[in-house]
C-alpha cells in the first residue's frame, strides 16, 4: 500500500495546486517518495497554507522547480515499484481529488484505483472499540492527525490551524514527514506494532496491542 500526503496552495481543488508529494511504501517502509514543483502562474496560493507550511508565495511560485506534470510523472513512475497500489491517507478524498484533477489537467492518465485507505475511519473504528464512544467535537468527527497521534501514542510536532489561525506553533507541515507520520499510526492501530526507527522512542499504548 502506498501511503501518500500531498502540500498544496490551498483547499481549493481548481484554483489552487500541488507543489509538494511525500510517500512511503507500507511493505517497504524504506521505499520512499518527496519532490516538489511549482505553483501554475494562475492558482492561487492562500495565507493558510503559507502559515501551514512556512513558505512565501515566491518559495512555491519558484520557476526553478519542476511543474506539476513532471512532478506527477514522477510520483506515478515511483509507485510502480509497489506491492499494492491502493493509496492510504489521512482523508483521502482530498489527496486523491486534487492528484485525479491535477492530473486531468495536464494530460495524465491516473493510475490508481479509486479505493483508498482512510486512516481517519479507521482511527475512529479503534476509538470506538476501546473507549465505547466517538472522538466529536461540536457535532463533527474530532480525528484529525494530531489526535490520532496522541492516540496512538505519539506527539504531534507539527504547526496546528483552525479556521485559519495558527493555534499551535510547530514544524512547518512536510509532506513525506506527514506520510510518515501516518504510515506509523496506520501501523499501531492496525497491526499494533512499531514501523518506522524513528518512532521506535513513542511507547505503543497497551490498549493497541
Amino acid at each position: 500500500m502506498i501511503v501518500v500526503d500531498i502540500e498544496t496552495s490551498g483547499v481549493d481543488f481548481i484554483k489552487c495546486g500541488i507543489w509538494q508529494i511525500g510517500a512511503v511504501d507500507l511493505e517497504n517502509p524504506e521505499n520512499q517518495f518527496l519532490e516538489e514543483s511549482r505553483i501554475d502562474d494562475k492558482e492561487i496560493v492562500t495565507g493558510s497554507a503559507m502559515k501551514v507550511t512556512g513558505k512565501t508565495e515566491e518559495e512555491l511560485r519558484d520557476k526553478g522547480k519542476q511543474p506539476q506534470k513532471e512532478l506527477l510523472e514522477h510520483f506515478f513512475d515511483w509507485c510502480k515499484k509497489a506491492k499494492i497500489k491502493n493509496f492510504v491517507c489521512q482523508n483521502p478524498q482530498f489527496d486523491t481529488t486534487f492528484l485525479i484533477l491535477k492530473s486531468q489537467k495536464n494530460g495524465l492518465e491516473y493510475p490508481f484505483n479509486y479505493r483508498a485507505f482512510d486512516l481517519h475511519s479507521i482511527a475512529q473504528i479503534r476509538y470506538l472499540q476501546i473507549k465505547k464512544k466517538l472522538l466529536i467535537k461540536e457535532s463533527r468527527s474530532d480525528m484529525g492527525l494530531g489526535n490520532i497521534l496522541e492516540f496512538c501514542g505519539m506527539e504531534d510536532p507539527r504547526t496546528k490551524l483552525e479556521e485559519g489561525i495558527v493555534i499551535k506553533e510547530g514544524k512547518p507541515h512536510n509532506a513525506l514527514e506527514d506520510a510518515k507520520l501516518t504510515a506509523e499510526c496506520f501501523s499501531r492501530l492496525v497491526y499494533g506494532k512499531n514501523l518506522l526507527e524513528k518512532y521506535k522512542k513513542f511507547p505503543i499504548p497497551e490498549y493497541l496491542k
